[in-house]
């Protein structure tokens, strides 16, 4: 047993921190009503880092946002359960969820420039949430700034607390956030694609701040990002999603190696001289077509206009998910005609 299969199989022992079952969201735009999020199910687990992959428009921060319950929009539908720490979410008023945003929730996102306020310094924008939420003044707030400065490896935290964010560099920036995000030790901390717009050095530097929250501070993380590459670094588990919906999850290394649904095969063929260890070298390969917009109805696989496999079944009726025998699930109509799986939900 591998050390990432073990903290997987040790979180898992426990409560998970996060469960989200069978989550969908609808949004208002004028008088048109659109489904983002179709049937969505994850669960992390404290000290697990859950990968949240897709292609852009695929519902990856439309999930995230539904956690923090700051969906866009005016008017919106919202079934399902969101379950953190053994508190429903989705009944919960804006007064409640300002309780969890910041303090028991954090995020991470992939541009800090338009998250963080460019008027005040990043000292007095760490030392407001630590006050807000950890109730410290004065020298004790100070003190815990400087110290959650050094723990994003920042070497000089007494200048960075007078800099202002236009003064610092993406990594540095993002580093703050980071800083911010941690201040308050969160138990779920949910990265927006945090490395997009940073060069390969720096992006490694924050991957390893990422995974410390996980293994030193025990917290539950999310990492967003479109690019498996970055996801095999850090995560522990993977979940596939694509038009709205989790086609694919399972652990990182079941997922990476061994893909069971066409979209998973696909993402991995379209990344140059990506082949992860254990795992079949795949000829390199575009995905042909577009994300289907989510007003567009269709009776079967949302993926099927894309699909290299797709069978009669697939464009006819909307495949159910299924669960292998390893605990894998997958939504796909060859997955149930391989017929090592069982149906355990529409």
């Amino acid at each position: 047993m591998t050390s990432t299969d073990s903290k997987t199989t040790g979180a898992a022992a426990a409560a998970p921190i996060l469960q989200i079952k069978d989550l969908n969201v609808t949004l208002r735009k004028e008088q048109e009503l659109i489904p983002i999020l179709h049937h969505v199910n994850l669960t992390v687990h404290a000290g697990e880092i859950v990968g949240l992959v897709g292609e852009s428009g695929s519902g990856k921060s439309m999930t995230a946002s539904a956690v923090t319950q700051l969906l866009p929009g005016g008017s919106k539908s919202l079934q399902g359960s969101i379950n953190f720490c053994g508190e429903e979410l989705t009944t919960k008023s804006e007064k409640e969820m300002a309780h969890y945003r910041g303090k028991e929730i954090a995020m991470i996102f992939q541009e800090p420039m338009t998250c963080l306020n460019p008027v005040f310094t990043v000292g007095q924008q760490l030392e407001d949430v630590i006050c807000t939420h950890q109730h410290l003044q004065g020298g004790e707030a100070h003190a815990r700034a400087i110290a959650m400065l050094e723990n994003v490896h920042i070497k000089e935290p007494e200048k960075m607390l007078k800099a202002y964010p236009y003064e610092l560099s993406g990594g540095m920036r993002q580093r703050a956030m980071i800083a911010i995000a941690l201040s308050c030790s969160p138990k779920l901390l949910i990265a927006d694609e945090p490395t997009t717009a940073l060069d390969v050095t720096i992006q490694a530097q924050i991957l390893g701040l990422v995974k410390e929250a996980a293994d030193k501070a025990g917290a539950g993380v999310i990492f967003i990002s479109h690019d498996l590459g970055v996801i095999a670094q850090v995560c522990d588990s993977i979940a596939v999603m694509y038009s709205g919906e989790i086609v694919e999850a399972g652990t990182a290394v079941e997922v990476l190696t061994t893909p069971r649904h066409p979209y998973t095969k696909a993402l991995l063929a379209a990344i140059p001289g990506f082949t992860p260890k254990g795992a079949e070298r795949l000829e390199l390969c575009a995905i042909p077509g577009m994300v289907p917009d989510p007003r567009e109805h269709m009776d079967g696989c949302r993926f099927a206009p894309r699909c290299s496999v797709c069978g009669e079944n697939c464009t006819a009726k909307h495949p159910p998910l299924h669960v292998a025998g390893d605990g894998r699930s997958v939504c796909c109509w060859k997955e149930a005609e391989a017929g090592d799986t069982a149906i355990t939900a529409s």
